[in-house]
C-alpha cells in the first residue's frame, strides 16, 4: 500500500493531464502488484477514492486506466482465445492490415536489431533500453514503440509476434492481459475505430515521431537512455535536437516616483 499512498500524494494531482508525458512522474506505477495479485485493483480504487477525493479529475482518469480499461482487456483475453494473434482482430482491421501487408517499408529491422535498440529512431531506441533496463515501458511510448514495430517488420503477423515476446520477455508486468492488449491494440485496432487510409497501417491509427515531438520533450527522455542517441546515430537517424530555452525578459529600470 505504500505505492498506492505514494500515487496518491505525489501523482495524483497531475495524473489527469500529464500521464501521457514520460518526462513528468505521473503514472501510478502500480501495475506489477497488480499484475501479480498482490494487491486488488477494488482496494486500490476504494483507497484513492478516499484519500484523493480533493483531486476529482486524476480519480476519474484512473478509474478509466484500472477499472474500464484494465476490465476490457481481461474480458477480451478471458473470452479470446486467440487475444495474441491478428486473427482475433476485427474483420475491417484483418482486411485492412492483409492488404498492407506486403507494402514497401523504408526500413526494415531484425528482430535482434531491435531488441538490442539499434534503429534509426532514438525516441524508439530509449523507449526499448527502458523496457530491457528497468523491466518496464511508459503507457504512451509502449503505443509508439509497437506501432514502429509494425512499421519496420515484414508483416503484421511478425509485428505482433516481436512486439509480444518482447513485452514478456522484459515486462515485469508482462504476461498480462493488458499487455497483449496495448500490443493488439496498436498493431490490430482491437478498441479503436478504422482511420484514414496510409502504407503499411492501412486503417491502424497512426503515430509518428514529429507527434511525439509535439506532446512531450523527446531530447530529454532520450538523454536518460543511453546509447540511444549513438546508435540513431549509427543506424544514420538524425537525433532530437536540444530543446531551446525560451529567453526570460528583462522588465528594465523601474521609475521612481517624482519627488
Amino acid at each position: 500500500m505504500a505505492m498506492v499512498d505514494e500515487f496518491i500524494v505525489e501523482r495524483l494531482k497531475v495524473y489527469e493531464g500529464q500521464r501521457n508525458d514520460p518526462n513528468v512522474a505521473a503514472i501510478s506505477n502500480l501495475s506489477p502488484w497488480l499484475n501479480f495479485g498482490q494487491i486488488s485493483a477494488q482496494r486500490v480504487i476504494q483507497t484513492v477514492k478516499e484519500k484523493g477525493k480533493n483531486q476529482s479529475s486524476g480519480v476519474a482518469g484512473f478509474v478509466e486506466e484500472a477499472v474500464v480499461r484494465r476490465e476490457l482487456s481481461d474480458n477480451f483475453a478471458f473470452y479470446n482465445q486467440n487475444y495474441d494473434s491478428l486473427t482475433a482482430a476485427a474483420q475491417w482491421a484483418q482486411d485492412s492490415l492483409e492488404l498492407h501487408a506486403s507494402d514497401a517499408r523504408e526500413y526494415v529491422y531484425s528482430e535482434e536489431e531491435l531488441a538490442t535498440a539499434n534503429t534509426h529512431d532514438d525516441l524508439w531506441n530509449a523507449a526499448q533500453i527502458q523496457l530491457t533496463t528497468e523491466a518496464k515501458l511508459h503507457g504512451f511510448l509502449r503505443m509508439y514503440w509497437a506501432k514502429k514495430i509494425l512499421e519496420w517488420t515484414p508483416n503484421p503477423a511478425e509485428a505482433l509476434r516481436i512486439a509480444i515476446l518482447f513485452n514478456d520477455k522484459y515486462a515485469i508486468d508482462g504476461r498480462d492481459p493488458n499487455g497483449y492488449v496495448g500490443c493488439m491494440w496498436s498493431i490490430c485496432g482491437i478498441h479503436d475505430m478504422g482511420w484514414t487510409e496510409r502504407p503499411i497501417f492501412g486503417k491502424i491509427r497512426f503515430m509518428n515521431y514529429n507527434g511525439c515531438m509535439r506532446k512531450f520533450g523527446v531530447h530529454e527522455f532520450v538523454s536518460k537512455y543511453d546509447p540511444a542517441r549513438s546508435n540513431c546515430i549509427s543506424a544514420g537517424g538524425t537525433p532530437a535536437p536540444e530543446k531551446k530555452k525560451k529567453a526570460v525578459k528583462g522588465k528594465g529600470p523601474v521609475r521612481g516616483k517624482k519627488k
